[in-house]
């Protein structure tokens, strides 16, 4: 191992790491949104929008990234009426065609998390609510989402660091994020070892304090499972007497 170009590798990469973060983010974000709207149409009782979303999560989950990727990189340029269109600026930029790509993908998989944990929302929950009058909105906004969070956010946090690590992905279409990065310097040095275990070092650091956060997310959104706090009494003020304390 060359310690000074593993430094020099490592100072290479991390200049690499806010892309890496912001394409994360910015799909994640995104992907809940359209899971959660593909989860809402899956729960409708609409039979147009149930289909619809069932073919969605087949489609996106059957198929590899890698293959829709390319497809929304490379196939969509190939229509002139999306061409002369006002999409064209973002499409033709492989920045937003990697975000296209990976919030299509992550939205069918989070679409099923969420629509589990909306599942998960216990009954007598939702006929209280109505009990209390609360209307559906209300009732949705105030009860059975914040249930649902609670019950969906481990396995969405799963899918949060998949998405991070299917970041490296967008290097194929010329994004110079960590993977890009690191790609380009192996075919300078030929040193794939050494780059390849930076890399991954830094993936493994960015999905360590993923997991923290969730973690956090998860102590916060259940307070009823945690410990109850033990009351420390003064013993020798409640034994003094009536007098003495005043």
């Amino acid at each position: 191992m060359d310690w000074q170009f593993l430094e020099e590798t490592f100072v290479s990469l991390v200049a690499a790491i806010p892309l890496t973060i912001e394409l994360a983010v910015t799909s994640i974000c995104l992907g809940a949104i359209l899971a959660l709207l593909l989860a809402l149409a899956r729960l409708s009782g609409v039979i147009v929008l149930d289909w619809f979303a069932r073919l969605y999560v087949f489609v996106f989950r059957g198929t590899p990234l890698l293959v829709q990727i390319f497809l929304i990189y490379y196939g969509l340029g190939q229509f002139p009426a999306i061409r002369h269109s006002i999409f064209w600026p973002f499409l033709r930029d492989p920045y937003w065609c990697a975000v296209l790509a990976l919030t299509l993908n992550t939205a069918a998989y989070a679409s099923e998390i969420i629509r589990g944990g909306l599942l998960s929302v216990p009954h007598g929950q939702v006929e209280a609510a109505r009990a209390c009058g609360m209307h559906r909105l209300m009732m949705f906004r105030r009860i059975i989402l914040p249930l649902a969070i609670r019950q969906a956010l481990p396995g969405y946090g799963n899918e949060m660091i998949s998405m991070v690590k299917a970041t490296s992905l967008a290097s194929i279409i010329t994004l110079m994020e960590v993977t890009g990065v690191a790609a380009k310097i192996i075919s300078e040095t030929y040193r794939a070892i050494e780059v390849f275990v930076v890399s991954g070092a830094i993936y493994l650091a960015i999905n360590f304090v993923l997991t923290r956060l969730i973690q956090l997310a998860e102590y916060r959104l259940s307070p009823h499972l945690r410990p109850p706090v033990p009351v420390v009494r003064d013993t020798a003020a409640a034994a003094a007497p009536v007098g003495d304390q005043q």
